[in-house]
């Protein structure tokens, strides 16, 4: 039996398991290719090691480690980067999904929630004391990235982006310093974590300003779609209380055992729904969405917070191509093209995903956090599903020509939905005076840019 030869990749998985807490998976451990993987399908990458950290000792050791060594660094959350920047191809790894602590002070109205908890973990927790702070509408995602990025989510409109409750953060910095950031301490990196993204450093844990959120009126309304119901939906959406918030996917309805055969295939609005209020007056303000069509199936029910987010499916792996962007309006001829393109493509899946903001999350000065969309009014997003490399060349090109269709005055976009699309539309996401602000602190904090696997903002501008 031959013996093993050490590799080069097996010295550096000795030297960075040295003081640490937390396991090194390298393509020898059985587990390597799960923890490798991504949420989105289409990235394959082979990291030389992947660090699951056990606090923030053992990051502080693997990003200075990195650091020292000049090895490429991705750090992970929940896996959702659409870009795959969560993964890297030689480099290390560092996966915060082990730790996942949280220390909730319910009179106070606070938590501090590690970052490896996800978007429906932290609900859970708060929860039994009837409080929450709103992630986004994806149970499985990372409250790591998802609160650097902003954070639109079913209470934006009630509560604000997920980074307006955020009062505090513990970080480790590019020197591996461990620093405890807020509007007192380091308050220029507090205001870059809040929208920035990961560009300045792992944060590992956050203190969240908790809301009196119990039951809520909430769940998915399946309407036909046609350009007055989707132009309905956003109307009421936007006439809406800001207790509600909505999201309207229109695509193609799959088959599904509560809905009828005849409409397999055939447009349709999901909407979901959310009223974080009293239950009747949740009721009342649902009734305008229920009027606009007869609808295909209603589950909009009274329920605790946490179930408004849908079970995670583990073998769910979407290859896609996508575009995300403000609207001004959804008016009669936005609503007829967003139907038209979508009736006339023939990807498996295409959806044009339309979000009503404003409320609480338009009340705060687009200069005090990183996040500068704040008057910004709808967010669409746009995609495709494709299947080798030919049909996603074909899928692009309609995302691209739908995108152009839409295009109106606001020039923006989200952060956390861009995809690999080179710096013009980071800066998109960081206009202005935000964009020459971050590249300050950038210069400060990361001047050998250490996270540049992100939407980046090189120290150099």
């Amino acid at each position: 039996m031959n013996a093993h030869v050490a590799t080069p990749v097996d010295a550096l998985a000795e030297a960075l398991r040295a003081g640490l807490r937390g396991r090194v998976l390298t393509a020898a451990d059985g587990d390597y290719d799960r923890a490798r993987a991504t949420f989105y399908g289409g990235i394959d990458r082979h990291p030389a090691a992947i660090a699951l950290v056990a606090d923030a000792n053992d990051v502080s050791r693997v990003v200075s480690f990195a650091r020292y060594r000049g090895i490429e660094l991705a750090v992970r959350s929940g896996g959702h980067s659409i870009a795959g920047h969560c993964v890297t191809e030689g480099g290390i790894v560092l996966d915060l999904s082990a730790m996942k602590g949280i220390e909730i002070d319910p009179k106070g109205r606070t938590a501090w929630a590690e970052t490896g908890l996800t978007a429906r973990e932290c609900p859970v927790a708060t929860a039994a004391h009837d409080l929450a702070t709103g992630f986004g509408d994806t149970g499985s995602v990372g409250i790591g990235g998802i609160t650097l990025g902003g954070g639109v989510g079913y209470l934006v409109r009630k509560h604000g982006l997920t980074i307006d409750s955020l009062e505090a953060a513990d970080v480790v910095t590019a020197d591996g310093e461990r620093r405890r950031v807020d509007a007192d301490h380091d308050p220029d990196l507090f205001w870059a974590i809040r929208g920035g993204g990961g560009n300045f450093g792992v944060a590992t844990r956050f203190r969240y300003r908790l809301h009196e959120v119990g039951t809520i009126v909430g769940g998915m309304l399946l309407l036909p779609a046609t350009p007055e119901t989707v132009e309905g939906f956003i109307a009421e959406a936007e006439r809406a209380p800001e207790e509600l918030s909505a999201i309207a996917n229109v695509m193609p309805a799959p088959p599904m055992p509560f809905l009828a055969e005849e409409h397999h295939g055939k447009l349709a609005i999901f909407g979901i729904i959310a009223y974080a209020g009293d239950v009747d007056a949740g009721q009342r303000a649902v009734a305008p969405f229920r009027s606009l069509a007869t609808p295909l199936a209603d589950m909009i029910r009274p329920m605790p917070y946490p179930e408004i987010y849908p079970p995670d499916d583990e073998s769910y792996h979407p290859t896609a191509v996508s575009h995300t962007m403000f609207l001004d309006r959804v008016d009669g001829g936005t609503a007829r093209v967003i139907v038209d393109r979508l009736t006339a493509s023939d990807a498996t899946l295409r959806v044009a995903q339309l979000r009503v903001l404003g409320g609480a999350a338009a009340r705060v000065p687009d200069e005090a956090t990183a996040y500068a969309h704040r008057s910004s009014r709808i967010m669409a997003n746009l995609a495709a599903f494709y299947y080798g490399p030919d049909d996603r060349l074909v899928r692009e090109a309609w995302v691209a020509d739908f995108a152009a269709a839409l295009r109106q005055g606001d020039g923006g976009a989200y952060v956390n939905f861009l995809t690999d699309e080179g710096p013009e539309r980071v800066r998109a996401a960081y206009p202005g005076a935000t964009w020459d602000r971050l590249v300050a602190i950038k210069r400060r904090y990361d001047p050998t840019n250490l996270f540049r696997l992100n939407q980046n903002i090189p120290p150099e501008g």
